[in-house]
C-alpha cells in the first residue's frame, strides 16, 4: 500500500510569486516573533492545490484510477484560478493556516461552478474504482504556512502589518491536468513523487516515475 492523493500542480511562475509572498509574510511576522508563536512555513516546491486525498492505496488500483480519470476529464475544457486573495482559516483572530486563492467574486462566477463541477466528477470516478467520497467542496486555496503555537499572536501581527488588506496578484492557477501523488513521510519530511498525469482534453501522459 502507498498513500496518495491527486492534485493539480503549479506554474513555475506562480510559485515565484508565492515564495515572494511567504518572504514578505516572514518580515512582516518577524518582530512578533517569540517563544510563544511557531509557524511551518510549506516550501514553494511542495505547494499543490489537492483535488481529493486518497490516503493508502493499492498498487493494482494505480493504472485503474488513472483510466477512470482520463474517461472523465478527457472532454473537459481547463479552468484558470486567479490567485488574487491572502487569507486565513479559521479566523483572523486565530488562524491555524494562512493561504492564498481566488477572490470571492470569482469564487461566486462561471469558473468556478466549472471547477466544481470537475471536482464531483473526480469524485465519482474515484468512487467507480472503490474510493470513499470525501463528502466536501473543493476549496480552491494554496496553503503558505501553518500556525502550530501562538495563533492569536499570530491573527494579532497580521491584522496590525496590514497584511489581509495589500492587494495581490500573483497570477494564474491552471487546472489543465490533474496528477496522482505518492506520499512518503521521511525524517526530513514529506516527499511526494508524481505517479502519472492525465490533461484535460484527452492529452494524458502515461507513468512518470
Amino acid at each position: 500500500m502507498i498513500r496518495t492523493f491527486l492534485a493539480v500542480e503549479l506554474g513555475a511562475e506562480l510559485r515565484s510569486q508565492i515564495t515572494l509572498v511567504q518572504q514578505d509574510l516572514k518580515q512582516r511576522l518577524g518582530h512578533e516573533s517569540s517563544k510563544d508563536i511557531r509557524i511551518t512555513w510549506v516550501q514553494p516546491s511542495y505547494i499543490h492545490l489537492t483535488m481529493k486525498f486518497l490516503g493508502d492505496t493499492g498498487e493494482h488500483l494505480i493504472e485503474s484510477l488513472r483510466e477512470a480519470v482520463e474517461r472523465t476529464i478527457s472532454s473537459r475544457g481547463a479552468v484558470h484560478i486567479p490567485i488574487e486573495r491572502l487569507g486565513v482559516f479559521p479566523r483572523l483572530q486565530q488562524p491555524r493556516v494562512l493561504w492564498v486563492g481566488p477572490s470571492e467574486q470569482w469564487e461566486q462566477g462561471d469558473d468556478a461552478k466549472q471547477l466544481a463541477a470537475l471536482h464531483r466528477a473526480v469524485e465519482d470516478c474515484c468512487r467507480s474504482v472503490g474510493f470513499a467520497p470525501e463528502g466536501r467542496p473543493l476549496s480552491p486555496h494554496l496553503t503558505l504556512a501553518r500556525v502550530k503555537e501562538g495563533e492569536r499572536h499570530v491573527g494579532q501581527a497580521l491584522a496590525k502589518s496590514g497584511a489581509m488588506d495589500r492587494p495581490i496578484s500573483l497570477g494564474l492557477l491552471a487546472v489543465e491536468s490533474i496528477v496522482l501523488m505518492k506520499s512518503e513521510l521521511r525524517p526530513t519530511g514529506y516527499v511526494y513523487t508524481k505517479l502519472w498525469e492525465v490533461r484535460t482534453g484527452g492529452n494524458c501522459s502515461d507513468d512518470v516515475t
